[in-house]
């Protein structure tokens, strides 16, 4: 099995590839951080896994492209990294709303890095000889729940995220036609790195561990998403439904909505 992953330094990204690591895999890892992607690779080969690994930023598509049609064939890809981030501190004028640069960065990481090894790894992918179900290859990318809101604490983060799970479920009926999977992950939150410093309550969090589980199976199974937790979820496409400046009232009161109530990660 050859399965392919950015992100792979910490976080889903790096539990995913420790759990896939086995005699006879081979994986090929991708993130910005050296010293981390180094102790994944160490930990995944300490498992008997054939580890390629290379530090790259997933904004680089050209360097992204290149390395990614190197692994030649692939049968799964884990596009997982990603960035995260709230309002900034309240300015001279007492305003509080993310800058140019800093929405430019977030999609660029969060949705054009998810271009930039998905489309390569389809181009690989359609080229291989399809299984006995029929199967090319199976594509998996980390959205959110935070996709389905308008939260103003979160404004580049949920619409990044809610463009990367939109592209993904209305792509997958036409490449399920050339025998490849795509499954959009849209999880709360998730006991990493990232969340480690949020300073507010986390309503169903899970471990990393038991996402990855959650995640495996249902790129197993084909689906078009995987959702958890699914109350935390259904109740976002709720809120969604009301008129925007009723949410708000609900949102503005949150801690997590404030004026540096979420730290970048």
């Amino acid at each position: 099995m050859r399965v392919l992953i950015s992100g792979a330094a910490s976080g889903i990204g790096r539990e995913l590839a420790c759990r896939l690591a086995r005699p006879g895999t081979i994986l090929f890892l991708v993130d910005v951080q050296a010293d981390a992607l180094e102790q994944t690779r160490h930990d995944c080969m300490a498992r008997g896994a054939d580890v390629r690994s290379i530090v790259l930023d997933v904004r680089d598509r050209v360097g992204m492209s290149a390395w990614v049609k190197s692994a030649q064939q692939l049968d799964h890809v884990f596009i997982c990294a990603g960035i995260t981030g709230g309002r900034p501190p309240c300015d001279d004028d007492m305003a509080a709303f993310e800058g140019e640069e800093r929405v430019r960065t977030m999609f660029a990481v969060n949705f054009d890095g998810v271009l930039n090894v998905f489309y390569p790894a389809l181009a690989i992918m359609r080229c291989g000889k399809p299984n006995a179900a029929g199967v090319r290859g199976r594509i998996c990318v980390m959205a959110s729940v935070a996709g389905f809101v308008s939260y103003p604490g979160t404004a580049s983060y949920s619409a990044s995220k809610a463009a990367v799970d939109r592209f993904l479920v209305a792509m997958a009926p036409s490449v399920e036609a050339l025998g490849i999977t795509l499954t959009s992950v849209c999880c709360g939150f998730v006991d990493t790195a990232m969340v480690w410093r949020n300073d507010f309550p986390m309503p169903g969090q899970v471990s990393v561990e038991e996402a990855v589980s959650r995640i495996v199976r249902g790129v197993q199974q084909g689906k078009r998403r995987v959702v958890f937790p699914l109350w935390l979820a259904v109740g976002s496409r709720l809120m969604d439904l009301l008129p925007p400046r009723w949410a708000e009232r609900c949102y503005l009161r949150q801690p997590s909505a404030q004026p540096a109530g979420m730290p970048d990660f």
